[in-house]
């Protein structure tokens, strides 16, 4: 059963998600402009940390290309996370004017179509910006690869990329309870990643206590990368929790799935 419900829902969102798609591509220029802005924009977070890098030699005893490492890995899981779900912040509209009610009772699970409706194409802009900085801070980097590392890679990738749809969603299921909560998300999910984009030696401890016991971002980037760099994590955790991406992704979207049904079964509709 559980199966067949998960893809109804992958069926229901790809259907969506295409048909954004298609009217996206019905307009090819305004699509490749838009996803040039888009890749622009997000460029010039990149190009704050060169402007202190040309009046510093290293950031929290981080260069250049360890820093762009960082930025790199962080900006792809996340812009695949944003490109996947990151219409999940218009909940909250769709709970103040009622339009979730047509969503309600269309024959497709809700989140489904909460998470595809406006699937922007656009937002590759993002992942095209991180995998060049990340491709380029390869090319600079001096670390001793072994099979770990090279498969710790995509897998933090993808984890982190699961994490933050966690996020997402967690941050979703808040505004069924308030209504108007989209800048709370937001600063999880764009500033989370803003955050991750900085050698963790930067923040105090407290933060970083917050970021991997409390909400988990440390292991969309920091965790992983710094065992590729072969740096300690400033916490002293065992070298295995660089592995541990995987797992905290599973149990972040398991709390996500419960908080997104809790806050579904607690809406009550408008009634306009």
């Amino acid at each position: 059963m559980a199966d067949h419900r998960i893809g109804e829902a992958l069926r229901a969102y790809r259907l969506i998600a295409g048909m954004w798609v298609r009217s996206t591509m019905a307009y090819r220029a305004s699509f490749v402009m838009t996803t040039f802005g888009n890749f622009a924009a997000t460029a010039l977070d990149f190009v704050a940390i060169l402007l202190m890098f040309s009046r510093v030699g290293a950031l929290g005893g981080y260069p250049l290309p360890e820093v762009a490492f960082l930025y790199g890995l962080t900006s792809i899981s996340f812009g695949l996370a944003d490109l996947a779900i990151g219409s999940m912040d218009r909940l909250g509209r769709r709970v103040r004017d009622g339009t979730l009610d047509t969503l309600l009772v269309r024959p497709a699970p809700v989140l489904a179509q909460v998470a595809a409706d406006r699937f922007a194409l656009r937002r590759l802009g993002r992942v095209t910006q991180g995998a060049l900085v990340l491709g380029w801070a390869l090319t600079r980097l001096d670390v001793d690869w072994t099979a770990a590392k090279l498969l710790l890679m995509p897998v933090a990738m993808v984890s982190g990329c699961g994490i933050f749809c966690a996020v997402f969603v967690a941050g979703a299921a808040f505004q069924f309870v308030a209504q108007d909560a989209s800048e709370v998300q937001n600063a999880f999910t764009y500033g989370g990643t803003t955050l991750l984009q900085y050698p963790p030696t930067v923040f105090a401890k407290e933060l970083l206590r917050g970021v991997t016991f409390v909400l988990p971002l440390a292991f969309v980037n920091w965790l992983p990368a710094l065992y590729v760099l072969g740096r300690p994590y400033p916490l002293d955790l065992p070298r295995w929790t660089a592995f541990a991406p995987p797992l905290v992704a599973a149990v972040c979207c398991a709390l996500a799935g419960a908080a997104w049904r809790v806050g579904l079964r607690s809406y009550r509709s408008t009634g306009s």
